[in-house]
């Protein structure tokens, strides 16, 4: 006996939190607050931001001395130049990792990250015992993440806040010279942008 169910559809289950935007989407849309060009349009800014922009980034500036040079002193100009908009009010500053020095971004207070260039950050970067620890124990942290920076390296720790966000500028892992930039980028991954692990090697 054949069972007619097996071939239907399954039903699609929507949250009620979807269910509201939706509808005041709809709304929006029928009032001509917005258009459905710039609801695209918004949706396709939201699903650019991810942490390839922040590799782009790093991969451009570990092969070009100027961008590097105007990515640690001007942020959002060196994210502009390469066609991102980081819009947010505050500040975007890179800091960069050298052999005597690690970096390490936390938000102690809620969640403070560079959107525009990383997107969401991931939910260990808002819980309370990342918050917390990173400040009192960022070695042990790093360790956890599997990466063990070597001793005689000093540890700064930067604090986000609503008026400044922090990406880290990782080193450039050894005997990548003959990698181009779309290479290099690969080995960039959104736990060293943080600073909580170094690049692939």
């Amino acid at each position: 006996m054949s069972d007619h169910h097996s071939h239907e559809e399954p039903r699609q289950i929507i949250s009620p939190y979807a269910a509201r935007i939706r509808a005041i989407e709809a709304l929006l849309l029928e009032k001509g607050v917005l258009t459905e060009p710039e609801v695209q349009d918004s949706i396709s800014y939201m699903e650019a931001r991810s942490p390839a922009n922040g590799a782009k980034l790093v991969a451009r500036a570990w092969v070009n001395p100027d961008f590097k040079a105007l990515l640690l002193s001007d942020g959002k100009a060196a994210a502009s130049e390469l066609g991102m908009a980081p819009e947010h009010p505050a500040e975007f500053i890179v800091v960069e990792n050298t052999p005597e020095l690690h970096n390490l971004i936390v938000c102690t207070l809620c969640s403070c990250y560079p959107r525009a260039i990383l997107g969401r950050p991931p939910d260990w970067y808002k819980s309370f015992e990342y918050r917390s620890r990173a400040v009192r124990e960022p070695r042990a942290v790093m360790r956890e993440f599997g990466f063990e920076p070597p001793e005689g390296v000093e540890i700064i720790v930067h604090d986000s806040t609503a008026d400044v966000r922090y990406m880290v500028l990782p080193m450039r892992p050894p005997d990548t010279e003959d990698l181009g930039e779309e290479e290099l980028a690969e080995l960039i991954t959104r736990d060293s942008l943080i600073g909580v692990n170094v690049p692939r090697s």
